[in-house]
């Protein structure tokens, strides 16, 4: 993944002052006591049904009460209401695998026409176009620079706009692996000081990167399709390097994604007691048992190769790379399909970076062409994202959560498409978007 940024700049480079007056409305109206929400339906991910006539009651930013049909409340006098018609309501997105300084349209060798601090820039204006497409939490899973860090700061401190974000700052495996820099000469020393070559050096990587402030621990168990001399069937860490930074991890409180596109390093990452794996391109039988006898939760990015394959080479994507995509597209896919169907953990995750920021939810059909039902698929974006990240106060619209809401026009259990044009995002209880 490429390249991101710190965070040190350009916060106000990035909202458009349209929608930023627009924003800062809202904002003066949240502050304070309470709102009411009411839509003509609410899917209620728990059940899977769908609420009619829904009315939701918020203060200070969390849930209060929601109601629907015949017990819709009338909201007390004075209290600010987002009246939204024949939309339907669901919780706010949550994609659990971003590089959000990472730009696809600088591939390659492309992106270093640009100073570093560039990605710390363009992360800004990332973020804001993936919470505006109704992702209210993202995970990224690898940045440069700390910049996932200093913008999950920045957007806590009310700095820029943009989602909740869980960063794992910097991914570590092995030397010469997928998470290594890999594409220059010795003379260049450039590398991955986080790499792990045995387990002493993988608990050390694992203290390193949480003191300056991953929430979530990544590493490389596999090689990658866009690293230079790795192949994705490869094993890259051994057992005990996971299981050192597992055990580490696990001290800390912290949980664990393993990279891990090959049967074996997926099998190895399952045993070593990682929380989730993510790609799972050549997912085997074996896997998929231990997956399930774990409880390991599968994140499969199976919409990306789409944008791969139809804008790569003109981004600069090198042809070996496009060519490891093509090798692993279909059967990936495949693979998420006999994973769904044998009842393993599902949630979603896009590697948003790979194709553009903000069009997340092309995933959700990708999933549905491949087995599931948009319900399910909606669900893996919200309760089991939330319960992946160990959150019990996001992905559910209910009392005592986080007031993150977001609304289509027309109901995505019947279109599942309508999910990537939302009509409205509440963040923590601040309307952020409200189309007319």
């Amino acid at each position: 993944m490429r390249r991101p940024y710190l965070l040190t700049l350009c916060c106000s480079v990035t909202l458009t002052a349209n929608s930023f007056a627009a924003q800062g409305q809202e904002a003066d109206k949240l502050h304070h006591n309470a709102s009411v929400v009411s839509a003509a339906r609410m899917l209620d991910v728990r059940s899977g049904r769908m609420l009619e006539n829904v009315r939701i009651l918020i203060e200070d930013g969390r849930i209060k009460q929601v109601a629907h049909g015949k017990d819709a409340f009338v909201p007390a006098a004075g209290i600010a209401r987002h009246d939204l018609g024949d939309v339907t309501l669901l919780p706010g997105l949550i994609d659990m695998h971003v590089h959000i300084d990472s730009d696809p349209t600088f591939s390659g060798y492309s992106y270093l026409q640009f100073n570093d601090r560039f990605w710390s820039a363009v992360s800004v204006t990332h973020a804001q176009k993936t919470l505006m497409a109704g992702f209210t939490t993202i995970r990224n899973l690898g940045s440069d620079d700390w910049n996932d860090v200093g913008l999950q700061q920045a957007i806590d401190e009310g700095k820029v706009v943009g989602p909740r974000i869980v960063p794992a700052a910097y991914a570590f495996g092995a030397t010469g692996g997928h998470c290594d820099s890999t594409y220059f000469p010795p003379s260049m020393n450039d590398r991955n000081i986080y790499n792990a070559d045995n387990p002493e050096e993988a608990r050390k990587s694992v203290r390193e990167v949480r003191k300056y402030g991953a929430q979530v621990i990544k590493i490389c168990a596999t090689g990658g399709v866009f690293s230079r001399n790795t192949e994705p069937g490869q094993q890259q860490m051994t057992y005990a390097e996971m299981k050192a930074v597992v055990d580490e991890a696990r001290m800390w409180g912290v949980k664990v994604a393993a990279h891990a596109h090959g049967a074996a390093g997926i099998r190895e990452a399952i045993r070593a007691g990682v929380d989730t794996i993510e790609h799972a391109s050549l997912l085997d039988d074996e896997g998929i048992r231990l997956m399930r006898q774990h409880g390991t939760w599968l994140v499969a990015d199976i919409y990306n190769t789409d944008y791969t394959q139809s804008e790569g080479k003109k981004n600069g994507v090198l042809e070996d790379n496009l060519r490891k995509d093509r090798e692993l597209a279909d059967i990936q896919r495949e693979n998420f399909r006999r994973a769904h169907q044998a009842g393993v953990k599902m949630v979603f995750g896009t590697d948003a970076g790979i194709f553009p920021h903000g069009e997340n939810a092309k995933q959700f059909a990708t999933m549905v062409r491949y087995g599931m039902t948009p319900t399910q698929a909606i669900q893996s974006a919200t309760i089991n994202a939330a319960e992946a990240l160990g959150r019990s106060d996001l992905g559910v619209i209910e009392t005592g959560r986080v007031a993150d809401l977001v609304a289509v026009r027309g109901n995505p259990v019947q279109d599942v498409t309508l999910l990537e044009n939302v009509a409205f995002v509440m963040k923590g209880g601040v309307v952020v978007k409200r189309g007319e």
